[in-house]
């Protein structure tokens, strides 16, 4: 393969990778002598076996290797100068030797995804050793674990700010959460497990799915009120779209043009509000919201499948169950498995 760029003409052979530049440059280890370096310590670390199983074993290694090394061409090509990092080598080795064992297609591609994000961490910071640990702890969960963590992960500790209507509402649903209800269970052994391993915490106190929709989502379940109510109470800036709009769920009221009160509080400062309506309409957000069961019935209305969710969080650990820096960092992993691109970890750890 050629390229030009200002006049210059550089060759590329198979399995390296270009770099074009006005001065002088220097050239990194190519893809073929990554993998190379990569083969050679699994052959140099690994147990030895009975020829039936090494070979097996041989044969994931090669596959899960070539699975690392294409995602960083692919995402982070600059990661490939890592293959002689030895931190990252023992990293790669976890991989690497825990495909080896039993050769679980998803946690392969977990596992991946993990030492990926790894890999574009430049310093060893607290978000390289919650990685480094979780490349660790991954193995020994259950696809039903994973999947627990997806879940409370994604309805505990984020909120999607695209959410505007119940058509995107259900959209999101049937994107990152929607692939993880069949395989979530109720028995408290599960999430015992998930404790044992470091990945969070049973609680006493249960937060209902519910609760947790309402204030993420709380304008997706209102019920909305008449226009008089607007001027009753003096706010001066009327019915103005910024903030108002036809109630979702009754077209003939009028609602507050916001998910939450995070989201309303930073529309009023964009907006530069006067305080008083900024106090009216926070009012007027918090009237005639649905009632837990309402919002229960509004999900199941938008998307069937959720009637097994609300059953399995109000019958296990999943309301009750906080994540630590790990089991943030799988579910996070794992949603963006399944569901492609996701927000950068470091929101979460950093």
């Amino acid at each position: 393969m050629i390229k030009k760029q200002d006049g210059q003409e550089q060759k590329v052979n198979n399995g390296s990778i270009a770099i074009q530049a006005g001065g002088d440059v220097s050239l990194g280890i190519s893809v073929t002598e990554a993998r190379q370096i990569a083969l050679d310590l699994w052959k140099a670390n690994f147990i030895e076996l009975s020829a039936n199983a090494k070979e097996i074993a041989d044969t994931r290694v090669q596959e899960i290797t070539d699975k690392v090394l294409e995602k960083l061409q692919r995402e982070f090509p600059a990661g490939i100068e890592k293959a002689e990092d030895p931190d990252f080598q023992y990293a790669l080795f976890t991989v690497q030797k825990e495909y080896a064992r039993n050769g679980d297609e998803n946690l392969g591609d977990l596992l991946v995804d993990l030492l990926v994000d790894r890999s574009k961490l430049q310093q060893r910071d607290i978000l390289q050793i919650v990685l480094n640990e979780s490349l660790n702890t991954a193995p020994k969960l259950t696809e039903s674990q994973l999947a627990a963590l997806s879940v409370i992960f994604q309805f505990k500790y984020t909120q999607n700010l695209h959410v505007g209507n119940h058509k995107l509402l259900g959209d999101y649903f049937d994107r990152t959460i929607s692939p993880f209800i069949s395989s979530i269970v109720k028995n408290r052994a599960c999430y015992q497990h998930l404790e044992f391993t470091g990945c969070g915490s049973i609680g006493f106190v249960s937060n209902s799915l519910e609760s947790i929709l309402c204030q993420t989502y709380q304008g997706q379940f209102l019920k909305g009120f008449e226009n008089k109510e607007i001027i009753d109470r003096g706010v001066t800036i009327g019915n103005d779209q910024r903030f108002f709009i036809p109630c979702l769920n009754d077209p003939t009221k009028v609602q507050i043009r916001a998910n939450n009160k995070e989201m309303l509080e930073k529309a009023y400062n964009e907006n530069e509000i006067p305080a008083e309506d900024r106090i009216k309409i926070s009012q007027l957000f918090d009237l005639n919201k649905m009632s837990e069961t309402e919002i229960q019935e509004k999900c199941i209305s938008i998307r069937p499948y959720m009637a097994e969710l609300f059953d399995k969080w109000s019958h296990s650990e999943l309301g009750n169950f906080s994540l630590t820096s790990v089991g943030i960092a799988i579910g996070h992993a794992n949603i963006k498995r399944l569901s492609g691109e996701f927000a950068d970890l470091s929101i979460w750890i950093n």
